[in-house]
């Protein structure tokens, strides 16, 4: 597993409050993903795949607040396998909040809680062509 940090989400209770805080606060460009109830938050120059230009950027993500997914900010480790990645961490006391689910085409995504009490993601991209 690589464990880099790649991907933020900020949880919002209002979408059209928080886009506007974060824009104007930051100028950062706020994207919604289209069939998804999810914006793409860009901080940082990016490709047109989204990924930062800039060494060390990440950009991330914003989602309605809800019972499935974490009320707090999240940070995302990118790994190389979900399952694997969830097994270690409850081999290590942590526990699976969200299972891994796909994200569209483009990969895979799970949540889990650390031994603090604290909720991250995790990242998988797909394998090139589809996600499974």
């Amino acid at each position: 597993m690589s464990g880099k940090v790649v991907h933020f989400e900020i949880p919002t209770d209002d979408a059209a409050r928080a886009k506007s805080f974060y824009t104007g606060a930051f100028g950062w460009n706020l994207v919604p993903v289209p069939g998804m109830d999810y914006t793409m938050v860009g901080t940082t120059p990016s490709n047109e795949m989204g990924a930062p230009l800039e060494a060390g950027s990440i950009n991330g993500g914003m989602y309605m607040r809800n019972e499935q997914f974490p009320k707090s900010p999240v940070i995302t480790v990118d790994v190389e396998d979900i399952d694997t990645a969830l097994a270690k961490v409850e081999s290590l006391g942590g526990r699976t909040v969200v299972p891994r689910m796909p994200v569209g085409e483009m990969g895979f995504a799970a949540y889990f809680e650390d031994t603090e009490g604290n909720v991250l993601g995790l990242w998988q991209n797909a394998p090139q062509g589809a996600a499974q």
